[in-house]
């Protein structure tokens, strides 16, 4: 059953709170990014994809599909599989922990449910996406594919070389999105490289392209009920969900510095004294 935006709000407010004790009880780890992708990914979770835990396949065949293009943004991911009954949410306990099977970036050799591809190299998840989203149209399988990447990340030629792909093969049942939030490992995205008119680009590609506030969860919404609209018009469709490296934590707001950076206990605590707990900690 579809959630209201005060529902998701409250899970994603949860969401973050496991995501600063994950990392700060592994001692490693990137918040900054799993907490900016937090909302647009807690609404594609529990309103938008078609998906089931309990007959979850790696292949993907009748459900719809998520690759995380950005791999080391397990924090979220992980959290956000378990609330949703992949695993136990007690398990998050283990992240980075030795011979556990949540690791700093996904794997698939541990059998975890829910984690269709592996992915930690920047620029590689978009490649996989568009093979899921090839595939489902040689099966005339009519779910969706959907891929997140990080605005950082969009300065890999792989990117784009998989963006031509997409649009040449018309996969337009292939949902990307773009963590939208400026920043990166080494300072803000304008100073490092930048990837200058994003909108610009993506359309040049032949993409269709929304944009969004990625912590409005009305917009969040609309955006993702926009991309269902445009299935079979013969374009894939990208999704620039503008956000806020940290949000929900005023220290970590903002700034590359939390990019992949864990806090401190006491760091830890007043983070969550900003989150509210609302369905437990693990």
């Amino acid at each position: 059953m579809a959630k209201t935006t005060e529902e998701l709000k409250k899970i994603a407010s949860q969401v973050r709170r496991d995501i600063v004790r994950m990392v700060t009880g592994a001692k490693s780890g990137h918040p900054g990014g799993s907490m900016s992708s937090t909302d647009f990914l807690t609404a594609l979770y529990f309103n938008v994809m078609k998906h089931d835990p309990s007959s979850w396949r790696r292949d993907g065949k009748g459900s719809d599909v998520f690759i995380l293009s950005a791999g080391h943004l397990t924090p979220v991911y992980y959290s956000l599989l378990s609330r949703c009954g992949y695993f136990p949410v007690q398990e998050l306990a283990t992240f980075r922990k030795y011979g556990s099977r949540l690791q700093g970036h996904p794997c698939v050799e541990s059998g975890l449910p829910g984690i269709f591809q592996a992915s930690g190299s920047l620029g590689q998840g978009l490649s996989a996406a568009t093979g899921f989203a090839l595939a489902k149209k040689m099966d005339s399988d009519p779910q969706t594919v959907y891929v997140m990447m990080g605005d950082g990340e969009c300065e890999e030629g792989q990117i784009w070389e998989a963006a031509m792909f997409a649009a040449h093969h018309k996969l337009d049942n292939l949902v990307g999105l773009v963590d939208w939030n400026g920043q990166q490992i080494d300072g803000k995205i304008d100073d490092v490289g930048g990837v200058g008119d994003l909108v610009a680009k993506w359309s040049a590609f032949g993409w269709t392209v929304i944009t969004c506030d990625g912590h409005d969860f009305d917009q969040i919404l609309k955006a993702y009920a926009s991309a269902k609209t445009e299935a079979g018009k013969g374009r894939p469709v990208v999704i620039l969900m503008k956000s806020d490296m940290g949000h929900g934590v005023d220290f970590m707001a903002g700034t590359h510095k939390w990019h992949g950076k864990a806090p401190s206990q006491e760091q830890c605590q007043e983070a969550l004294s900003q989150l509210e707990e609302t369905l437990g900690d693990y």
